[in-house]
């Protein structure tokens, strides 16, 4: 099945990864696969990234490999249920589940012996790293790193529901609450051929990390007190340069930039890693 397969063997799979990675031992006894970049001299200031909705970390090798050329210690977390994480694929059993998850990621990363963390989100990564991260963690993060983000969702960027189509998400809502029911798909959708891809979620996966949702009633806090970037891709097909910028613009930070991507859309993560994205972590963490 092409990018949603619920009987991958993640075992398996995990134990035949050879390149550097963590397995990080959750407190519920589950297992978290977290790959790392390393660079040819470790470095003081840790990044990690937390990818968006469908992905996993692999897809983000584009942006861990030359960031740890560039001599950063980078990490990528592929969140539960997804990627070679333990869980069902597409769900997360509960809020507080994620928030630990999270939460014991960034620990298990700082304990390397760093002495700050980066965290960096794409897309759906972003609700990730501002509610769990920053909102219970923040005490650990030195920077933020926020990538194809915005205030608003452009319109028309998701398929319209037909009458019929509202009606059966009801009943999954109701019946199969659990269950990877739900199929996420929209224009330029990227992965479909990578079985590691998710394509079907639960109804209580998309109702704990519901981007519209979240990016309306989300506030900083009145003050951050680490250096902040937001960046958005030239051609994303989610959010508008102009949404993008009217986000970057609440950020408390005195300490903040706005970069455009070249090029880029939504989920092009290759070109995420922009020679001005390198200088900024230079400028700010060397």
């Amino acid at each position: 099945m092409r990018g949603i397969c619920m009987d991958i063997d993640v075992v398996k799979l995990r134990a035949e990864f050879d390149k550097p990675h963590h397995l990080i031992h959750t407190t519920d006894g589950k297992v978290l696969f977290l790959r790392e970049w390393k660079p040819s001299v470790p470095s003081k200031t840790a990044i990690i990234i937390f990818h968006g909705i469908t992905a996993y970390s692999e897809p983000y090798d584009s942006l861990g490999s030359p960031l740890s050329d560039a001599g950063f210690s980078v990490f990528g977390l592929d969140l539960r249920g997804h990627g070679l994480s333990d869980g069902v694929r597409g769900d997360y059993p509960s809020k507080e589940r994620l928030v630990n998850d999270v939460c014991e990621t960034i620990m298990f990363v700082k304990n390397q012996e760093f002495s700050g963390v980066i965290l960096v989100g794409s897309s759906l990564g972003n609700l990730v790293v501002l509610e769990e991260g920053l909102n219970h963690c923040a005490e650990h993060i030195s920077g933020l790193i926020l990538l194809s983000i915005g205030r608003e969702i452009k319109p028309g960027a998701f398929p319209q529901m037909s009458t019929g189509e509202k009606l059966k998400t009801i009943g999954k809502m109701i019946f199969a609450y659990n269950r990877p029911v739900m199929e996420y798909k929209r224009e330029g959708i990227i992965g479909k051929e990578d079985p590691l891809f998710n394509f079907k979620y639960s109804p209580r996966f998309l109702n704990y990390l519901n981007a519209q949702r979240f990016m309306k009633k989300f506030r900083f806090p009145e003050h951050l007190d680490f250096p902040v970037l937001v960046g958005i891709g030239e051609k994303d097909e989610i959010f508008s340069i102009e949404t993008a910028r009217a986000f970057f613009d609440e950020v408390p930070s005195k300490n903040k930039e706005f970069q455009v991507i070249p090029g880029a859309k939504h989920a092009e993560t290759h070109a995420m890693c922009s020679p001005s994205l390198i200088d900024w972590l230079k400028n700010n963490f060397d």
